[in-house]
């Protein structure tokens, strides 16, 4: 990827980007973007890696793929919104990346609550967000030239897989920052209200997991069976099960499959 490219693109007077750098090779994006926002760095900093080799996903499951065939970028956001709206900041960030993707590439990807991207029900790409004080660090590892024998787990896919019309992993970038500039500004300009903006009814659209029974692994080894019914106003998953309805939220699992695979 050609980080000057990426700067002439999207570093402009009045854009939410204000710095875009490439790296050949680091330990996690999220992590180097995190020590950054402690020090001051100011909102829209995106950084991507050709190659990461300690990155993380969700519950610090580690994520690995071989150089150069994957998008693995991390940003960085300072969201002035209420508390109890940030939880929408990885759904938004999921939804914007699905979005640009299916539009640049042809391919259906659907959204696996909470952070997951799926072409099918095989996975494409991971969204990890870290609180860092006010701020938000968001990253995520999309596969994209990654042969079947080099994914990181079993049930994932590529883009390269998928036959997707494009795999140049630059333009993929830009089409993922520009898509995410436009829905977060809108989110931020609406003070996180998710209703108005349309995010909730657009995130349910794309939803692979909403209208589906799911097993829900809970910590303590418990498992809980139904039905997901939706995503509340604080982006909790809504599961109703035995007649009663529960509140999940990210930390609240640690996995989130279909019952009945």
């Amino acid at each position: 990827m050609s980080q000057a490219a990426l700067e002439s693109a999207l570093v402009r007077p009045g854009s939410l980007w204000s710095a875009v750098k490439v790296v050949e090779r680091t330990g996690s994006t999220n992590a180097d973007l995190a020590q950054a926002a402690r020090e001051g760095l100011r909102e829209g900093a995106v950084l991507a890696a050709e190659s990461q080799f300690a990155g993380r996903g969700r519950l610090g499951r580690i994520w690995t793929a071989p150089p150069r065939s994957g998008l693995t970028f991390s940003v960085l956001l300072r969201p002035d919104v209420p508390m109890a709206r940030l939880g929408w900041l990885p759904l938004l960030f999921g939804l914007a990346a699905a979005t640009a993707v299916a539009a640049h590439t042809g391919v259906d990807v659907r959204l696996k609550w909470p952070n997951d991207l799926l072409i099918g029900e095989r996975k494409l790409a991971g969204v990890l967000a870290e609180r860092v004080d006010r701020a938000v660090v968001v990253g995520m590892g999309l596969n994209v030239t990654m042969r079947q024998e080099e994914l990181p787990v079993e049930r994932a896919t590529s883009l390269l897989l998928a036959e997707a019309s494009s795999v140049d992993r630059g333009a993929l970038l830009l089409a993922v920052l520009r898509e995410l500039e436009t829905r977060y500004r809108t989110w931020v300009a609406a003070d996180g209200d998710v209703e108005s903006t349309g995010l909730r009814q657009a995130y349910l659209a794309g939803s692979a997991t909403v209208g589906q029974e799911v097993r829900v692994e809970l910590p303590g080894e418990r498992v809980l069976v139904g039905l997901a019914t939706g995503i509340d106003k604080a982006g909790y998953l809504m599961v109703r099960s035995e007649g009663t309805d529960h509140l999940l939220s990210v930390g609240d699992v640690v996995h989130v499959r279909p019952a009945n695979p």
